[in-house]
C-alpha cells in the first residue's frame, strides 16, 4: 500500500457478448429472461469493480486484497452485443484502508455511466476466517 497515491488511474475494455446481457444475468431472476439483449447493469457494476481491483493489484502487499463496500453508479445508455465498453477509474480518496474511485463508463458511441466506488483493503486470510466463523454460527447457511 506504500505505493498507493491519489490520482492513480486505470482503465479496462471488454466486448459485450450475449453472456453479459440482461437476459443472461441469472436464471434465479426470471423477469430478466425477456428483457432486451443489451449490456446488463449488474455486469457493468462488476466490470467497474474489477477495473478498480486491477488498478490496485500492483500496490497491495502479499496477503492483501480489496473488497467492494459501496457502489454509486448510473447506467444511462444501452450498449448492444459486440460493442466495446471501457471503464476508466481514478483513485480520488484514501482514508486509512478505505479507497474511493471515480468511475466513467463509455461504449464506442457515448458515455453509458458514471459514479463512485469504494473498496476496503483487507487481510485476505483474516477476512476468510471471519466469513467461515459467520457461516458456522449460522449452521452452514439456511
Amino acid at each position: 500500500m506504500k505505493t498507493l497515491a491519489i490520482g492513480l488511474r486505470h482503465e479496462e475494455t471488454l466486448t459485450v457478448t450475449e453472456a453479459l446481457t440482461v437476459p443472461a444475468v441469472s436464471q434465479a431472476f426470471v423477469g430478466f429472461a425477456d428483457m432486451p439483449p443489451v449490456f446488463a447493469t449488474a455486469f457493468l457494476v462488476g466490470f467497474a469493480e474489477w477495473t478498480c481491483v486491477e488498478a490496485l493489484r500492483p500496490h497491495l502487499a502479499a496477503g492483501e486484497q480489496t473488497v467492494g463496500v459501496h457502489v454509486d453508479l448510473s447506467h444511462v445508455a444501452a450498449t448492444p452485443v459486440r460493442m466495446r465498453v471501457t471503464v476508466a477509474v481514478e483513485l480520488i480518496e484514501i482514508d486509512g484502508r478505505r479507497l474511493r474511485f471515480r468511475l466513467e463508463c463509455r461504449d464506442e458511441v457515448e458515455m453509458i455511466g458514471a459514479g463512485f466506488h469504494d473498496r476496503a483493503i483487507i487481510d485476505a486470510l483474516r477476512f476468510r476466517e471471519r466469513v467461515s466463523r459467520k457461516q458456522r454460527r449460522d449452521g452452514g447457511g439456511r
